[in-house]
């Protein structure tokens, strides 16, 4: 293998494997973690923590006593707290920027082995609907659940759920996202209204942007057509695609400064 691959690789396993904790439930079983935030929120699936309590185990070695604050058993998912700071949080990817054959990589504890690495490529665009999965065609096992499915850039795309008909499956980073804010996010900043673009597709168009708010401070402007018809996720979204003059152009969304400055 080329010398500088395996240098990237080394570099990549070492970024992901950071911000990966094992969730360890006694002699109840393991799963893996991922730190969402630098303030010790842990993000798992919820089969992983089924009971009010776990221990989380860092990359470092350090061990926590972790509470649940939060499940949700449909999308799989769970919010654990430990009482520490300044913890290496994962960088988050919006999964709607995947590209089938794209590379992506996972990180987990499966089988008893720590911190191991697989590889494999993205299968399918994430769709839309209540049950959305990032799909990779990569190796998990038992153990793995609960940890990191990421880019080549170490960026977490969706946390691993299970595997179906041999495909890895991952709860998506914005359903992820959605989850861990316990506060609603604040709104976009701007009044729409559907128009149908040519070939009958959806679309929702800026008829006006309040001051002040995130969609000013993102660039957005009257008269930009956002393709689709789902106006609720305009919230969420960190970068949003914009019809402007007949122009395609992405358009980046900031945080909250609120949310920025608790990360």
């Amino acid at each position: 293998m080329n010398p500088s691959i395996e240098r990237d690789l080394e570099l990549l396993a070492e970024k992901l494997r950071a911000s990966t904790v094992a969730v360890r439930l006694g002699r109840a079983g393991a799963g893996s973690g991922v730190i969402w935030a630098s303030d010790g929120a842990i993000v798992t699936n919820a089969h992983v923590a089924s009971r009010p309590t776990a221990e989380v185990v860092l990359s470092d070695g350090r061990s926590f006593a972790a509470r649940v604050e939060r499940r949700d058993a449909g999308r799989d998912l769970a919010l654990l707290r430990i009482d520490a700071v300044g913890l290496p949080a994962a960088a988050i990817r919006d999964p709607a920027e995947i590209r089938i054959g794209e590379v992506l990589v996972a990180v987990g504890h499966p089988l008893g082995i720590p911190n191991a690495l697989t590889m494999g490529i993205a299968h399918a665009a994430v769709t839309a609907g209540s049950r959305r999965f990032v799909q990779a065609d990569l190796r998990l096992a038992p153990g793995n659940s609960g940890g990191p499915l990421a880019d080549a850039q170490g960026r977490v795309v969706g946390i691993n759920s299970m595997v179906y008909g041999g495909l890895a499956l991952a709860v998506p980073a914005d359903d992820v996202e959605r989850f861990v804010d316990a506060r609603p996010p604040s709104l976009l900043g701007v009044h729409l209204a559907p128009v149908l673009l040519r070939g009958g597709r959806e679309a929702l168009l800026v008829v006006a942007v309040e001051p002040n708010s995130r969609a000013q401070r993102a660039g957005l402007i009257v008269g930009d057509v956002l393709p689709g018809r789902d106006a609720d996720r305009l919230r969420y979204a960190s970068a949003l695609d914009v019809l402007r003059g007949g122009v395609a152009t992405t358009v980046r969304i900031p945080r909250d400064p609120e949310r920025a400055r608790a990360a």
